[in-house]
């Protein structure tokens, strides 16, 4: 027969060593973190997100140094449809997305939560060979464009030729990724081509001309790309997920700071685009307003209106929620712990700024 102090001293033994275990199971072995472009550079990085600052500057390795949990990037050519893809078979444990691929999986079912904000307002432009005769939006009627689509520009695109009078019909549509866009433009393979900031390189080495540009304009044309979990990683790692949405709210202080507009252009164009190109991409628009992580009404409101587009368009086959999507938990416990709480305006469904005291997060 056992004593009683033998019992617990087995109980207490086996406790310690379970505790142990699930110690060690509380920390993964490696965080991937797929990023929905090809990106460029050595080490591959990728710019025009305050995540590219955290890439770049190795903060969630030093975050994680010594814990025994390596960071791994992943870069997908295939954008936004092969992060989804990635995601589906487990095969990345975060993901940097735009609006569009990122509701598409979850209209498909992909387990995910969307964390904070990453690069809001992007611009979108059409260009054209120098010499072209087109001159409008209006004039790519019957013309073959490239569009990539299945990604954040893609939906924005659409609407772009909306408020012209035209529709993706109205086109030649050519399905391209960014590189065959621009070598398709450059050798009269289309006529024209909808694309982000790295159409300004092809631009300033004389190859084509900007004809289109969101700049200045509705705030709805814009694109939205933020930072997502699956969500069996979030249930298995919460703690990990917070370190990790702490080190990009680190990273979109510092890109919010007009300080250091010139080194994050710098830092950004490690990815092999110019930093020429983003001074032209955030040209009088404020770092804090395209770099903030909020989740705040303006961000909800976009991610509703994708949904209901999308939906219309029949690029998605059902509707899907966003409120409960959204999960601002781990973006409010960052803006304490970093002091940053009113660091930086909420704007409203419009776009425009919320008084003082305004909801800066999405309320859940």
């Amino acid at each position: 027969m056992f004593s009683t102090t033998q019992v617990f001293k087995g109980w207490a033994a086996a406790l310690a060593l379970f505790g142990a275990f699930a110690a060690a199971q509380a920390a993964p072995e490696v965080i991937r973190i797929g990023v929905a472009t090809a990106g460029g550079g050595d080490p591959v990085t990728w710019g025009g997100s305050p995540g590219g600052v955290a890439r770049n500057q190795q903060w969630l390795e030093e975050e994680f140094k010594g814990s025994g949990t390596r960071i791994e990037w992943l870069f997908f050519k295939g954008a936004g449809p092969a992060v989804n893809e990635a995601l589906s078979n487990k095969q990345i444990d975060f993901a940097y997305q735009g609006d569009l691929p990122s509701l598409v999986g979850r209209s498909n079912g992909l387990n995910t939560r969307l964390l904070l904000a990453s690069g809001t307002r992007n611009n979108l432009y059409v260009v054209v060979p120098p010499k072209s005769d087109i001159q409008s939006i209006k004039d790519l009627k019957d013309r073959k464009v490239s569009i990539f689509r299945g990604t954040n520009g893609h939906l924005v695109a659409i609407n772009v030729l909306a408020a012209h009078g035209l529709t993706e019909r109205d086109i030649k549509g050519v399905n391209l990724d960014t590189g065959s866009a621009q070598a398709a433009l450059v050798s009269s393979g289309v006529d024209a081509a909808f694309g982000g900031s790295e159409w300004f390189k092809v631009r300033d080495q004389g190859l084509a001309r900007i004809v289109y540009s969101t700049q200045g304009q509705d705030p709805a044309f814009t694109r939205q790309a933020a930072l997502l979990v699956h969500g069996d990683f979030e249930k298995a790692h919460p703690a990990e997920v917070q370190r990790v949405v702490d080190v990009f709210v680190r990273a979109a202080k510092w890109a919010s700071d007009e300080k250091n507009r010139d080194a994050l252009f710098a830092t950004w164009a490690k990815s092999g685009t110019p930093a020429a190109s983003y001074k032209a991409e955030f040209e009088n628009q404020s770092l804090a307003e395209r770099n903030t992580p909020l989740l705040d009404a303006f961000l909800l409101a976009r991610y509703k209106a994708v949904v209901d587009d999308a939906l219309k368009l029949k690029l998605i086959r059902r509707s899907v929620t966003v409120d409960d999507w959204f999960e601002p938990k781990y973006l409010r416990a960052a803006l304490r712990k970093q002091g940053l709480e009113n660091h930086w305006t909420a704007y409203d469904a419009k776009g425009k700024p919320v008084a003082a005291g305004g909801a800066s997060v999405a309320a859940r």
